[in-house]
């Protein structure tokens, strides 16, 4: 059989048609040859979702959205068709949900129920819901951040006022000061350690001197015979004592002149006498000596 030119013309052209068939399937995540099982997810508002959407378990991709069919009877409900790997299974009573990324990526998430017995059979239908996550949760934030922006420009334009007020520049200042001294205490601190740390031991060895010493002197007190000079010190004191009676009575001669009045008056008549016997050998000492050379000669 000859192929004429045309016929190799359109041969190329199906060939070419059957491949960007497929390699657009590929390119939107469904697989060629399909082998997944099906299901059908009814959603009220599937905004963003479309054909080739993935499909998420725990986190883990297991299908895509193959198919978005509106449900005229009754309205209301949109069936989105899932292909699944056939190795999935879906407990009953899990359901589907819409979220979405920060870029604004629309996926489907199962979320799994805790029944590992009863399974959904394939071509089964699950309930949809929308995003209750963090993306949806920012929505119903909106508006009140929406109310928070004119009080946050209001904070700035303070907070700006206050960043140019000189005051808080010569605060700033001080506070460097501060900064700067704290620093030049820090070191002189550093050095007073320093300096204890050079000094303390020798403070210490001094103070173990001194122990030593007072360790010796309690040594030395310790040899002292304390009775012996216990009895000493007594014995002493019994003499004092002996001597104390004897002068206060009549023995002795010490006892009689502290006693004996009439010894006093002769002793103090004596005193007189003497007194009076010097006067006048003083006033008439020829009186009382005779001295010549040649003799004596008769008067």
């Amino acid at each position: 059989m000859r192929f004429t030119k045309e016929i190799k013309i359109a041969l190329v052209s199906i060939l070419g048609i059957v491949v960007l068939f497929f390699g657009l399937q590929f390119l939107k995540g469904l697989k060629v040859f399909s082998n997944d099982n099906s299901y059908y997810v009814l959603f009220d508002d599937v905004s963003g979702l479309s054909e080739s959407s993935p499909i998420y378990a725990n986190g883990y991709r297991v299908g895509v959205v193959k198919a978005l069919n509106y449900d005229y009877h009754p309205q209301g409900k949109t069936v989105a068709v899932i292909g699944l790997d056939k190795q999935m299974r879906i407990p009953r009573g899990s359901h589907a949900e819409l979220s979405s990324d920060l870029l604004g990526n629309i996926k489907i998430n199962l979320l799994l129920s805790d029944d590992p017995i009863h399974m959904l059979e394939v071509g089964d239908t699950l309930t949809g819901s929308p995003e209750v996550g963090l993306m949806s949760k920012f929505g119903e934030m909106m508006p009140a951040l929406e109310r928070i922006v004119p009080k946050l420009d209001s904070i700035m334009t303070s907070l700006n006022l206050l960043l140019a007020d000189p005051a808080l520049r010569q605060t700033l200042h001080n506070v460097e000061g501060m900064t700067a001294n704290l620093d030049a205490t820090s070191r002189d601190l550093r050095t007073l350690s320093a300096s204890l740390g050079h000094d303390v031991p020798q403070m210490l060895q001094k103070t173990n001197s001194v122990l030593d010493h007072t360790e010796q002197l309690t040594a030395n007190l310790s040899a002292i015979d304390i009775a012996a000079m216990t009895a000493s010190v007594n014995n002493t004191l019994a003499n004092v004592e002996q001597m104390t009676q004897k002068l206060n009575s009549n023995e002795g001669t010490l006892g009689l002149l502290m006693r004996d009045a009439s010894l006093y008056r002769h002793l103090d008549a004596t005193a007189v006498s003497a007194d009076s016997l010097l006067i006048d050998l003083k006033a008439h000492p020829k009186r009382y000596v005779h001295f010549s050379i040649f003799g004596k000669k008769d008067k």
